[in-house]
């Protein structure tokens, strides 16, 4: 007999918000790149890394936002892998890079909406920090000093 259980259709998970839609995300991604890329932070740390064509990483971003918050499966990459490649990065650019997507989120989007996309965002910065700069013995808590 098969361990395999089926589940209906309507177990399955849906989009954070009705509000949420490709549009929106693709508004939000541009938005925000925008941002990023005339930050005097963090557009150099992007720009040596995507260069002059930012189609092709702004399409990822679009897979990914639409994964995370229309639970779509768009995005099939490896988040964790490609920010470990990334040794100019630091604990405070994750900070640095919050604040401009928490402000960009808050004027492109419905405020209900701009805090579901805010919220996922810092869960993730969280992860990759936590992926990036935590080492054994390290108090949890302290591993954005490192």
């Amino acid at each position: 007999m098969s361990d395999l259980t089926v589940h209906p259709a309507s177990s399955r998970r849906r989009p954070l918000h009705p509000e949420i839609t490709e549009e929106l995300i693709e508004v939000l991604v541009r938005a925000f790149y925008a941002r990023v890329r005339a930050d005097g932070v963090l557009g150099p740390i992007f720009e040596r890394v995507i260069g002059e064509d930012w189609e092709p990483h702004l399409a990822k971003m679009f897979a990914f936002w639409s994964s995370v918050t229309r639970m779509t499966g768009r995005y099939k990459g490896k988040p964790m892998v490609a920010h470990l490649r990334l040794k100019q990065v630091r604990p405070e650019h994750f900070e640095h890079w919050l604040a401009l997507f928490r402000e960009t989120a808050r004027d492109v989007c419905p405020a209900e909406v701009a805090e579901l996309f805010i919220d996922r965002a810092e869960r993730i910065a969280e992860s990759l920090q936590l992926g990036m700069f935590y080492r054994v013995g390290m108090p949890v808590d302290e591993f954005r000093k490192a």
